[in-house]
């Protein structure tokens, strides 16, 4: 405990295509800090469970695929982490729209919650955190010098996450990903632990007319503030 309370943490949570990633990325880059991708841990439990042929409803099943995660984050381009799930790189198919939806339903169960509750713990080092998820600032991280939350609009959300995919050359329907932003994010907050919102000390952002430079900045002035750079 003494070394997480040591070690800077910044929490930035909120709902799917929210920002978050990009932001905490960018964060870790300016800061020269460390990045925790929980939401990956949930994605890449969600994949793990399909490789091995075990159902999304089979909680017993999933806290064991969870507390066993064979995966690995490797450094790739100054934006990116290679992910490898069981000697397989994972970092693209973790990323579909599919995925993202099974890891909102193993997301909701308490026991796989628990079983990745440390693993996200043990990325605290030195000489500081950037968390990106759901739950950092409430119960991840409670003790996190700076606390963040984006939110932006469903249908701005979806544009983004529509884009995205269009650029990679991707299929997608921008109305069936709205409706799905709007299923996740129904889950998200109204599952029994952990449930998404914001903490009570949180800087509340609504991005959905900010550009990411002007969203950077904002939170690169509450850490100055705070005296992390």
């Amino acid at each position: 405990m003494s070394t997480r309370v040591s070690v800077p943490i910044i929490t930035v949570d909120g709902p799917s295509g929210s920002g978050k990633g990009t932001i905490c990325r960018l964060l870790a880059q300016s800061l020269g800090w460390h990045l925790l991708d929980s939401g990956a841990l949930y994605r890449l439990t969600a994949v793990a469970a399909r490789h091995h042929g075990i159902s999304l409803d089979d909680e017993e099943s999933l806290e064991v695929v969870a507390a066993h995660l064979d995966v690995q984050f490797l450094a790739g381009s100054a934006d990116d982490v290679k992910i490898v799930l069981e000697g397989e790189e994972v970092t693209d198919t973790i990323r579909t729209e599919a995925v993202g939806a099974d890891a909102s339903v193993v997301a909701a169960m308490p026991s796989v919650r628990q079983a990745l509750l440390q693993r996200q713990r043990d990325f605290v080092a030195a000489p500081g955190l950037i968390a990106d998820g759901r739950d950092m600032g409430t119960v991840i991280f409670p003790e996190a010098c700076l606390k963040v939350y984006l939110d932006a609009s469903a249908e701005e959300r979806g544009s983004r996450r529509y884009k995205q995919l269009i650029s990679k050359g991707l299929s997608a329907s921008l109305e069936d990903i709205v409706l799905d932003l709007k299923a996740r994010d129904a889950r998200d907050m109204n599952r029994s632990v952990s449930p998404l919102k914001p903490a009570l000390d949180a800087v509340i952002l609504d991005t959905t007319k900010m550009t990411i430079e002007e969203v950077l900045m904002v939170v690169l002035d509450e850490a100055k503030h705070k005296g992390l750079r």
